[in-house]
C-alpha cells in the first residue's frame, strides 16, 4: 500500500511540475525569452519538484516527522552556512527568476542603468542565471550582475548614444578627449 501511495505522490508531483513547465513555456514564447534562460528556470522547477517528491515519499513510508525535520534543518543549516559567504550567488539566481517574469526589457532592447555618474548604456545581449550581458556603443561587453539590475533604476532607450567623455572636440588647434 505504501508503494502505491509513494507512486501516486511522485506521479502527482511530476504532473504538477509538467503543468507548470507548460505554463512557463507559453509565457516564454509570449515574452520572447531565450532558450538558455528558459533552461535555467526549468531546471529550478524540476529541482523543487524532486525535493517535494522525496518529502512526499518519506511521509508515505511513515518516516518519523521529527527525524525528517531534524534531517532537513541540518541540511538547511549546512547549506545556509555555505551560502552565507556566497549570498550574492543566491541573490543573482533569485533575481534572474524575477527578471524572467517581471523585467520590462528583453534581449535586443537598449537600456540605461542609472547610477549617478556611473550610469551604463547598452544593448541586452543575454540574460543568464547570474548576470546580464550588455554591448555598449563601442561593442564592448559589459557583464552586469542581475541583483544590481533589480536594485538600480533601468530606462529603456531607443538607441545607444556615444558617451560624452569620449567625443573628440577641437579647441585652439588642440585635440581634447
Amino acid at each position: 500500500m505504501r508503494i502505491i501511495l509513494s507512486l501516486l505522490v511522485v506521479i502527482a508531483v511530476f504532473l504538477l511540475a509538467k503543468f507548470i513547465l507548460m505554463l512557463i513555456d507559453k509565457l516564454a514564447k509570449k515574452k520572447s525569452v531565450t532558450d538558455k534562460r528558459l533552461y535555467y528556470l526549468k531546471r529550478f522547477i524540476l529541482g523543487v519538484a524532486l525535493f517535494v517528491a522525496i518529502i512526499g515519499v518519506a511521509l508515505a513510508f511513515s518516516v518519523d516527522l521529527k527525524g525528517l525535520l531534524l534531517f532537513a534543518s541540518s541540511v538547511f543549516a549546512v547549506v545556509g552556512v555555505a551560502l552565507f559567504a556566497q549570498w550574492s550567488i543566491l541573490s543573482n539566481a533569485t533575481a534572474s527568476i524575477l527578471i524572467f517574469f517581471n523585467f520590462p526589457a528583453r534581449v535586443g532592447d537598449c537600456i540605461k542603468i542609472i547610477d549617478g555618474d556611473d550610469s551604463i548604456e547598452g544593448e541586452i545581449v543575454e540574460i543568464a542565471l547570474f548576470n546580464t550581458l550588455l554591448k555598449d556603443y563601442y561593442s564592448n561587453t559589459i557583464i552586469y550582475p542581475n541583483n544590481l539590475l533589480l536594485q538600480k533604476p533601468v530606462q529603456k532607450i531607443k538607441q545607444l548614444t556615444q558617451p560624452q567623455d569620449c567625443i573628440e572636440t577641437q579647441t585652439d588647434g588642440k585635440k581634447e578627449i
